[in-house]
């Protein structure tokens, strides 16, 4: 702290300004990313009465529990939250071994077809076939109402591959993996023993990339799957708030018990953001670290 003051104090006026509005700009940036999540936060928890009147600016008022407690009710919120990590999981394992092995390939300039491959698949992120003959494609494989289907579905995407592939060619050096060649190391040596361990950065992005991607998916889910038991978390939370949005005719005529459920249903909304979020925000600190584990590997032995 001493030394880290004495170097401001030596700086020059024109220093301290730019250093003054760089850490400026990223508090404000700060407060920015911040300030909603703590409110959504605050007002899952918060009387509803006191989130529809906005009175519920940053901290809870009023805490209450209502919104979670209406949200798992339903017994088939915990069987999203199952089915849901199990795609999120095997989905993104498949993903990152799928692009890694098809970056590691395309990025080696002795591969035989390397241009021409690499020009077919790009052809696939402009045009596609639709959704009518993909899901002609995926009945004739019988994965529909399977879970398999939302794992093999995308299970690689080339604008991912090709991030991968160019991290490959610009952080590795060619002459590395000739030096290793000419010591006796077999390619699949090559490839787990120096390519992956170097390439661990672009790895844990890949794989925060995919998981958000499976974790969210909510469209293949609805199109492919109708058997309850294989539907992830995304689609009860639909439900549940669609459910709970719905009013009675017997409600309409209770003005009282119509104007509760539209209060609740606002607090639902927030408790189903957090319920839907939180998985992903406890994981990503975790991931995080082999950001850093990954660059300092690459930092020594590059």
């Amino acid at each position: 702290m001493k030394s880290s003051h004495s170097e401001f104090v030596n700086m020059s006026w024109m220093d301290k300004v730019f250093q003054s509005i760089v850490y400026g700009g990223l508090l404000f940036a700060g407060i920015l990313v911040l300030y909603p999540l703590i409110f959504v936060i605050s007002a899952s928890i918060s009387d509803p009465v006191s989130v529809n009147s906005g009175k519920v600016l940053l901290w809870p008022v009023g805490i209450q529990l209502d919104g979670y407690k209406l949200i798992f009710k339903s017994p088939w919120i915990l069987v999203g939250y199952r089915n849901s990590l199990y795609y999120t999981v095997f989905g993104t394992f498949l993903n990152v071994t799928i692009t890694f092995m098809a970056a590691y390939s395309l990025s080696r300039k002795d591969f035989f077809g390397r241009k021409s491959i690499t020009i077919f698949m790009v052809f696939t992120m402009w045009f596609s076939g639709g959704l009518i003959p993909t899901f002609l494609v995926v009945r004739s494989l019988n994965l529909i109402d399977t879970p398999f289907v939302l794992i093999i579905m995308n299970a690689i995407i080339m604008f991912n591959t090709i991030i991968c592939r160019t991290f490959i060619q610009n952080s590795i050096p060619k002459e590395l993996q000739e030096a290793a060649h000419v010591d006796g190391c077999s390619d699949f040596g090559i490839l787990f023993k120096i390519v992956m361990p170097l390439s661990a950065p672009i790895l844990a992005v890949l794989a925060l990339y995919y998981a958000l991607g499976h974790w969210n998916n909510y469209f293949n889910a609805l199109i492919y799957l109708s058997k309850r038991e294989y539907q992830p978390l995304q689609i009860f939370i639909r439900e549940v708030l669609v459910q709970n949005q719905q009013i009675d005719l017997d409600d309409m005529l209770d003005f009282e018990t119509a104007f509760q459920r539209a209060q609740i249903s606002q607090v639902m909304k927030y408790s189903l953001i957090v319920v839907a979020s939180l998985p992903m925000l406890i994981i990503y600190p975790f991931v995080q670290k082999y950001f850093v584990k990954g660059v300092m590997i690459g930092a020594i032995k590059g």
